[in-house]
């Protein structure tokens, strides 16, 4: 064989071989042969964050593909709200883990969406720098306060906070940022605090720059931010497909409140194949202490989401009422009463 020959031989081995790994490590195959199939059998596409507030995404995903029915849905994740938003509204997602008063917002837009579940409750907090001189809620007054948008319960809990403290709307200056980048602008000085959704909060603590100022549950009995949203079309057309998803999150929800030692496996698996976060942050969001946030009970109540509207509008958000029952859809959370937690064991490879 000619050298000329070889060489190309080996041009084109190695062109197969470069092209075969970018296929296996970086091509969704399950979201590329999932759009092939017929519209009545394809999997849900759910967008996420990478917060413990919306831990139960992944999780549901993991320990669903050890069940005996396969993985219930296909996880999306984003690093910021607006990219999520844009993705529900084209319908490459058919359902997302949002804000409340996002989900509230935009179907006052006339989006046609419904709130199903909850993400969590608690699991949000106020971090500032850990020698700076901000002690109180007070001491914001003239400071630079990260929030992940305006339509966030974040935003709102800062509201509640100066209200309860004496202060005036405008007495801290609120910018809008992806909750990955809070902790990085917190410790470079870009910001004076952050009012965020864990791991942030415990980011920042854990590397010795940040401390927590407040909790949510400081100033918001039963607080809850980020909750499920579904397209009304998938409602209309799929409801057992809907029914299956706020299943298995309901499952994951009273599976994470189980104990410590399930907290710790879902600090592991999701830290690693999900979040792309070390695990022991996750591990240190999740149990110290394990009510920093919770996962159970995650039904919609009206007298929640009335509160969050109501501030809302206080806040000039919002510009007219809408009823609970206009962006909610309890059907599938009262089914979801009767389920029970999974039951799985890390490294059993079995889930039922």
């Amino acid at each position: 064989m000619k050298l000329k020959t070889k060489i190309l031989l080996c041009a084109i081995g190695w062109l197969v071989l470069i092209s075969a790994l970018h296929g296996y490590l970086n091509v969704n195959w399950a979201a590329v042969l999932n759009d092939y199939r017929p519209a009545s059998q394809r999997k849900i596409t759910v967008a996420y964050l990478p917060v413990t507030c919306q831990l139960t995404c992944p999780v549901t995903d993991y320990i669903s593909k050890y069940s005996e029915n396969g993985e219930i849905f296909l996880p999306r994740m984003f690093q910021g709200f607006p990219e999520i938003k844009e993705a529900l509204i084209s319908n490459k997602v058919q359902a997302a883990f949002i804000v409340a008063p996002m989900a509230i917002a935009l179907v006052a837009q006339g989006v046609p969406i419904k709130v199903v579940y909850l993400g969590h409750r608690y699991g949000s907090a106020v971090v500032v720098k850990k020698n700076g001189p901000i002690h109180s809620v007070a001491d914001l007054k003239g400071k630079t306060v990260a929030i992940p948008s305006r339509f966030s319960d974040e935003r709102l809990i800062l509201f509640r906070a100066m209200k309860v403290n004496g202060m005036k709307p405008g007495d801290i200056k609120m910018v809008e940022m992806a909750p990955p980048d809070v902790s990085g602008a917190l410790a470079a000085g870009a910001i004076d605090a952050f009012s965020m959704g864990e791991p942030f909060p415990s980011q920042a603590e854990m590397a010795g720059y940040g401390r927590v100022l407040f909790q949510a549950r400081d100033y918001w009995p039963d607080y809850m931010s980020c909750i499920l949203v579904v397209r009304q079309d998938l409602i209309d057309t799929r409801p057992d497909a809907v029914q299956t998803l706020v299943d298995g999150i309901a499952r994951s929800g009273l599976w994470l409140d189980k104990g410590k030692p399930e907290r710790d496996d879902a600090a592991d698996f999701v830290g690693r194949f999900y979040y792309n976060q070390k695990p022991a942050l996750l591990r240190w969001a999740l149990t110290k202490p394990m009510d920093r946030v919770t996962y159970s009970p995650l039904a919609p109540r009206k007298a929640d989401f009335d509160m969050v509207r109501d501030l809302m509008m206080e806040t000039g958000i919002l510009k007219k009422k809408l009823d609970f029952n206009q962006y909610t859809d309890t059907r599938f959370s009262d089914h979801a009463s009767i389920e029970t937690a999974w039951k799985y064991q890390a490294g059993s490879g079995v889930a039922r």
